[in-house]
């Protein structure tokens, strides 16, 4: 499972010209399901990203968490993060998992972070989605549970 993590100030989603979800202060996560992942990818993916202290403290330290500075998530499917382009110019997404499981995996990592105490909001997916942000900082990490296992 592959994320990419963007503090933002602001950001929100759009299907159809209808705002599917929409945070202020938090985390936007763009989450991509790779074949084979599991539900322990699901479970630590969403531990990892709750857990992250990457919002400052009184000292201007990157040293609070979701949780600490009341964020929020807004996440996002995103099968094109397990594209591959290495020996091409066009991707090939054969590491993507099947759509059926990676919509379970990836509704279990928002509904893990909701039972932390973390407001989610999300796209909708399998859908052409329009994503708005404001990344602070700008703050972006990548994390991928394969490296991890």
């Amino acid at each position: 499972m592959r994320a990419v993590i963007q503090r933002v100030t602001h950001a929100s989603v759009t299907v159809n010209g209808e705002t599917a979800g929409s945070i202020r202060k938090g985390f936007l996560v763009l989450l991509g399901v790779k074949a084979g992942d599991t539900e322990k990818d699901a479970q630590y993916m969403a531990d990892k990203i709750v857990k992250l202290r990457i919002f400052e403290d009184e000292n201007g330290k990157m040293n609070k968490a979701l949780r600490d500075v009341g964020g929020s998530v807004l996440c996002v499917s995103q099968f094109t993060l397990l594209g591959d382009a290495r020996g091409q110019n066009r991707p090939g997404f054969t590491q993507a998992e099947a759509p059926e499981r990676a919509d379970m995996l990836y509704q279990l990592v928002c509904a893990r972070m909701r039972e932390q105490g973390v407001p989610v909001e999300t796209g909708i997916f399998r859908t052409d989605m329009q994503v708005e942000l404001c990344n602070d900082g700008p703050v972006t990490l990548l994390l991928d549970s394969e490296k991890l296992f």
